[in-house]
């Protein structure tokens, strides 16, 4: 069983060979890392795991680079759990955030209907398409 470990808030320039380079001055031992990337820019997304080869070799690596300074920032190490593993909660909490957004989205224009006052208005406003909140305030006054 592979034993997974999340580095997180790493600057933009560390490579994967870096992070060995660190493991190794340490006298700490992985069999795998991977810096996450940004598929079209290839810019590192902050973040990597490191993949270790038994659970000693993963608390001894979160240990070490867990709120480990490095260019004025904090790294954070934790173990690391398949997508699957994730509880179910936060899945749904994020559908209903995502269901929200999208009423509130679907609702911004017939409010922003009630808020005019002349006819004209109402008819320009009908016409056009109001994309955010603070440009239907700056319409209605």
């Amino acid at each position: 069983m592979a034993h997974n470990i999340y580095l997180g808030n790493l600057p933009d320039w560390v490579t994967a060979a870096d992070i060995k380079s660190w493991l190794d001055s340490s006298d700490l031992v992985c069999d795998s890392v991977r810096v996450i990337r940004d598929f079209e820019t290839q810019e590192s997304k902050g973040y990597a795991f490191v993949e270790a080869p038994n659970q000693e070799e993963m608390e001894a690596i979160i240990q070490r680079f867990n709120r480990a300074p490095i260019d004025g920032k904090l790294l954070r190490a934790k173990t690391a759990h398949p997508k699957s593993d994730r509880p179910a909660q936060n899945r749904s909490l994020r559908k209903r955030r995502r269901r929200r957004d999208a009423t509130d989205d679907q609702a911004l224009p017939s409010e922003s209907k009630s808020m005019q006052t002349g006819s004209e208005d109402k008819k320009t406003l009908q016409d056009e398409s109001v994309g955010t909140l603070g440009e239907v305030l700056q319409k209605a006054l």
